[in-house]
């Protein structure tokens, strides 16, 4: 039978999130950190998966308010240029801790898809909380945008949780020597399990449903969601 679950928006202080929670609270969650679109629809419907596999999900809403639902693409990326990597990594570790001590949750992890995935490790670097980090196809191009203060690679190599890590063969924005760097850190950890799976023929993004037109995405989309699942059940709810 399919978890009973519920969804809706809600105020973490100052801060507007999207939260999507299972029947059965197994006492596992995790930290949503969403790609260009904000809270869209098919980032909402990432919180249900999670929720109907026995974990609480709460998103962080990087644009407070606009999402792909009513806001256009060019707006999106005004905003994304925008974003300060402190201040964002500031809020994050909020709606954390508010999954720990207001939600009673016991074991909390985080996924992020594109600018999100690049959060996802910059997080892990910084909480040692989290019990486990997902980068579907992390935003770390070369050179840096402007705005991108912080390293990702560079933390990657301080994240503790393990790390599951999803790399499209033909990023458009992320070059391979990013990815290599990337890989290098998280592989030369002295702990911490290092899960990368790259899909060759797959582009930037391939999980947003905009693009799994190409069957290359979709098919990359495919394989790497389930596995996704299976290491949050995994890593949060034992």
């Amino acid at each position: 039978m399919a978890e009973e679950i519920t969804g809706e928006y809600v105020a973490v202080g100052t801060s507007r999130a999207y939260l999507a929670r299972p029947e059965v609270d197994g006492g596992g969650g995790m930290l949503l950190l969403p790609m260009l679109t904000g809270i869209g629809e098919q980032v909402r419907e990432f919180a249900a998966d999670l929720a109907e596999a026995g974990v609480t999900a709460l998103s962080w809403d990087p644009w407070d308010g606009p999402s792909a639902d009513d806001t256009g693409h060019e707006e999106l990326v005004r905003l994304m240029g925008r974003l300060d990597d402190e201040a964002a990594l500031a809020e994050q570790q909020r709606l954390l801790s508010h999954m720990f001590n207001e939600l009673g949750l016991t074991r909390v992890g985080v996924i992020g898809w594109c600018l999100g995935g690049r959060f996802a490790l910059l997080l892990g670097a910084r909480d040692k909380r989290l019990a486990n980090v997902i980068a579907y196809h992390p935003t770390v191009p070369i050179p840096a945008a402007p705005n991108h203060a912080l390293d990702a690679a560079e933390h990657a190599a301080r994240i503790d949780a393990p790390v599951m890590m999803h790399y499209p063969g033909a990023d458009e924005l992320v070059p391979r020597e990013s990815f290599d760097a990337l890989n290098a850190a998280l592989t030369g950890r002295s702990h911490g399990a290092s899960i990368v799976h790259t899909y060759p023929g797959a582009e930037h993004g391939f999980s947003a449903r905009a693009r799994q037109s190409k069957p290359v995405n979709a098919e990359a989309y495919l394989h790497s969601w389930p596995q996704s699942l299976s290491f949050v059940r995994t890593t949060t709810l034992r």
